[in-house]
């Protein structure tokens, strides 16, 4: 079979000027790889590789600095936390009453005095939960807590502005928001 450039030169898309042209090109080619020492086209391949190394190396350690920083933060909000409910918390008077919330798909009791049941349903009192134990707090700690992270808090009511409307004929009775079945 005919080389290619035998092809392009019987089909009249070549001349015998440009395939000489070629060939010296070729030899010339040829002739500079001879002359390289062996080993230059590797060691800039080596140089490349290890250029790419060290900038993976470098993204895998920012990576990790960044989880690292991510983990110190949320230790350090879990510790702010903390010390929020345990300076804060109220000494729970044990009551009657059965103070009912839903936490985690499941509804929760504390048992509570009548005084601390109107404070929870006014919003004057939260529930929050750390470390699997309840405690409650003030709403202005509850509110400091919610900034770092809501899910510690599991009961804040909102406070209701007290609209007083002059033409309602309930005005004087007042609805509970805890209603006890």
């Amino acid at each position: 079979m005919p080389s290619l450039q035998d092809q392009l030169l019987k089909q009249g898309l070549a001349d015998e000027k440009q395939a000489k042209a070629v060939k010296k090109e070729k030899k010339q080619q040829q002739k500079q790889r001879k002359q390289q020492p062996k080993g230059t086209q590797s060691v800039n391949e080596t140089r490349e590789r290890a250029r790419q190394a060290r900038e993976e190396q470098a993204a895998r350690d920012r990576e990790l600095n960044r989880k690292r920083e991510e983990e110190t933060q949320r230790r350090a909000i879990q510790g702010q936390i903390r010390q929020l409910v345990e300076s804060n918390r109220l000494s729970r008077k044990e009551g009657d009453t059965a103070y009912q919330f839903v936490h985690n798909s499941k509804i929760k009791k504390l048992y509570v005095d009548e005084q601390t049941v109107d404070a929870l349903a006014r919003g004057q009192l939260a529930v929050v939960c750390l470390e699997g134990a309840y405690d409650l707090v003030p709403e202005g700690i509850a509110r400091k807590i919610q900034e770092r992270d809501e899910s510690v808090v599991v009961v804040l009511h909102e406070r209701k502005k007290e609209e007083n409307d002059e033409d309602d004929p309930y005005a004087g009775f007042e609805i509970p928001d805890d209603l006890m079945w």
